[in-house]
């Protein structure tokens, strides 16, 4: 009887977890996570092998910070287990000097484009400086005393998502002061495919600084070894040579950059991330999501912002009534954005990790695009006029396309040539076996 109760009991309770999931309730990524490793090791027969990001191998890098002033720049996914990467190095004896801090804020509670100022870290009294807004750069007195650089974020792999343009000026500044900068690596969650329009340097903007797809399938650390390798930086930084691994010296015309590598992970993995990047990338689905729905801010339609599941939810007051409702309010990372107090209609694309996978079919879906401009009854007016949606897509031809009404599968054919030329750029600097096909 008492076997029989606890099969009842561990039934009922796979049933209304999986019920959670998949009508979208509000699991947490941990969650998740687990879920999906369960799942995985069911289907497979076999215990799945942990992903390790690369600020768990200590064992790789500690030895390169002894004796060193070390400025790090993190948020609140630097994690080394269950300790933020900070409190780790201190404990480990690290002399960590100064905090960089990207969009969102070290501590990720800031809402998207909101300004930040510097601040001092409350828990450890190091100085906080930011890095967005009209200072996305440190200068030569923010690195005063500081003879070791780290880069530790959790990226999602998406051009228009900041950190990689934060990347790129901190590795400029790195290169131009002639200070090493050891970045520890993490995987990325959209990194087995590469998809999207090519950014056009016509529409360089901090959402899109380099002429990649707005799906480029890197790690931060491959992406750091393109942008340098194809001299992407400043052109003090691009007349200086990269020397692998870092060392204490210091020449004038050789930087210093190693990065230290994920273990177990390549470009097949779908890794689910223990904390959510950013506050409206709340679940993996959002992640896997975002590259698409994204283009929304470029538009008058709300993305979600507000809602429980942003980037998963969009729509506006004046498309049909017979779709999904739903009104927008402010909330924690999302104080004011579109819509907010007005019943909108339009999608809310929910379903488990694999259902929104198979969904997306690793490309970019312009279809949410194209079904929203179709019945939204004011064309003229669906594009904001800030030319946002042209920065976030990279060029204008997109946007021409849309209210031309050419078909999905044109536009796609129309990225194809510039999308082939980038994977060939993107292959010299791959640090992990790339997925199998795309």
């Amino acid at each position: 009887m008492k076997n029989f109760t606890e099969l009842r009991t561990m039934r009922i309770f796979l049933f209304l977890l999986s019920m959670a999931i998949i009508f979208n309730y509000s699991p947490s990524v941990a969650q998740l996570s687990q879920v999906n490793n369960m799942d995985n090791q069911l289907k497979s027969g076999q215990k799945s092998t942990p992903i390790i990001p690369g600020a768990e191998r200590m064992e790789m890098y500690l030895p390169l910070l002894k004796g060193r002033s070390v400025a790090i720049f993190a948020n609140q996914t630097s994690m080394v287990k269950n300790s933020h990467l900070i409190d780790t190095l201190l404990k480990c004896g690290i002399k960590v000097v100064k905090i960089f801090g990207p969009e969102h804020g070290f501590r990720g509670d800031a809402d998207a484009g909101e300004k930040l100022g510097n601040t001092q870290d409350k828990k450890t009294g190091i100085p906080v400086i930011s890095l967005y807004g009209n200072h996305k750069k440190p200068t030569a007195e923010d690195l005063l005393g500081v003879d070791m650089l780290i880069f530790d974020i959790q990226d999602v792999g998406v051009r228009f998502y900041t950190f990689i343009s934060s990347l790129e000026y901190y590795l400029e500044a790195a290169v131009e002061n002639h200070i090493p900068l050891l970045i520890l690596d993490r995987p990325n969650p959209n990194g087995f495919y590469v998809d999207g329009p090519v950014l056009d340097k016509k529409f360089k903007s901090f959402v899109g600084m380099q002429p990649i797809p707005v799906v480029y399938g890197m790690t931060v650390g491959e992406y750091a070894l393109m942008l340098a390798g194809e001299k992407w930086l400043s052109p003090l930084a691009n007349a200086t040579d990269i020397n692998q691994p870092a060392t204490k010296d210091r020449q004038k015309n050789v930087f210093q950059l190693k990065v230290i590598l994920c273990k177990n992970y390549d470009h097949n993995s779908k890794y689910v991330l223990p904390i959510a990047p950013s506050p409206n990338l709340k679940s993996m689905q959002a992640i896997y999501l975002y590259p698409s729905t994204c283009f929304f801010e470029g538009t008058l339609l709300s993305e979600g912002r507000g809602t429980e599941a942003p980037f998963q939810i969009f729509g506006h007051p004046l498309l049909p009534n017979n779709l999904f409702s739903f009104t927008p309010k402010p909330t924690a990372g999302a104080k004011s954005s579109k819509c907010f107090y007005q019943k909108c209609y339009g999608w809310y694309i929910a379903g488990s990790n694999e259902v929104v996978l198979q969904n997306i079919k690793n490309s970019v879906q312009i279809k949410y695009l194209l079904d929203a401009y179709h019945l939204f009854p004011g064309k003229d007016s669906f594009f904001l006029i800030n030319n946002f949606f042209n920065q976030l897509a990279g060029t204008d031809l997109l946007m021409a396309q849309i209210k031309q009404q050419v078909k999905e599968n044109d536009i796609r054919k129309s990225w194809k040539p510039l999308i082939d030329n980038f994977k060939k750029i993107r292959k010299k600097y791959l640090l992990y076996k790339d997925f199998v096909s795309n």
